[in-house]
């Protein structure tokens, strides 16, 4: 698997970059792939199916100057932010037997799991379905967007963000886990308090990622950037 730790300039274009390794892993053109990257200014992602009035204050977002774009897999809306530190894998489905959306999430959150507790120094649940959390609180949301022969599994860690700001600019979720009980984003996500370099190092011993990606499609993230993730067609359509 090979390693790339890579902040685009907007996010459109993170978003985008995502997509374009999938694509390369889908065409046999590339190695499967662990993403890092930390975003340098907030922004809110709704989830594929997210509809927007019912996960997002719009007006809280257009008074912070706070942009909202759309990501082609599943789950509620987050807020990225700084003190937030993103991942994206990469997987070829057949070779690791990941043929359904259920055996993808027990397989990807069983191998986070065990690559971040040795570093968090606590027991981790993975709760609902691709949830994991510290004493009932969650640190970490994630999500996968799958095509024929590879997909695409990416998730948020909170280190150090602002729940304050997630509470101002994202709503109560439609639908929400039993362990959730209810609670308001402040009550319910927690901060890891660690440093960013600490996790990735995890991370990337987790998922044997030992060779740099050298070779990033530049060409591919720059059509996509422009045709899907910087447009109000696809980020507002639901």
């Amino acid at each position: 698997m090979k390693y790339l730790d890579l902040t685009c300039a907007t996010p459109a274009e993170n978003l985008a970059c995502d997509e374009a390794l999938l694509l390369e892993v889908e065409e046999g053109s590339a190695a499967e792939a662990l993403r890092l990257w930390e975003p340098r200014g907030s922004f809110v992602v709704l989830g594929h199916g997210s509809r927007t009035e019912r996960e997002v204050a719009l007006a809280a977002c257009r008074a912070a100057r706070v942009p909202v774009l759309r990501r082609p897999s599943g789950g509620a809306a987050v807020l990225q932010a700084p003190g937030c530190l993103n991942y994206t894998l990469v997987l070829k489905i057949t070779p690791r037997g990941l043929a359904d959306v259920a055996a993808t999430n027990a397989y990807v959150m069983t191998r986070l799991k065990s690559a971040l507790e040795p570093l968090v120094g606590a027991p981790i649940a993975i709760e609902g379905f691709t949830d994991l959390a510290i004493g009932g609180r969650k640190f970490s949301g994630n999500a996968q967007y799958r095509k024929k022969r590879a997909l695409l599994f990416h998730g948020s860690f909170l280190l150090d963000c602002d729940l304050h700001l997630m509470e101002k600019l994202l709503l109560a979720p439609p639908r929400q886990p039993a362990y959730r009980q209810r609670r308001t984003h402040g009550e319910f996500l927690t901060n890891l308090h660690i440093p960013a370099d600490a996790l990735k190092t995890a991370l990337r011993e987790g998922w044997g990622a030992e060779e740099e990606l050298r070779r990033v499609p530049l060409d591919s993230i720059e059509r996509l950037t422009r045709s899907r993730y910087s447009l109000k067609e696809w980020n507002f359509r639901i």
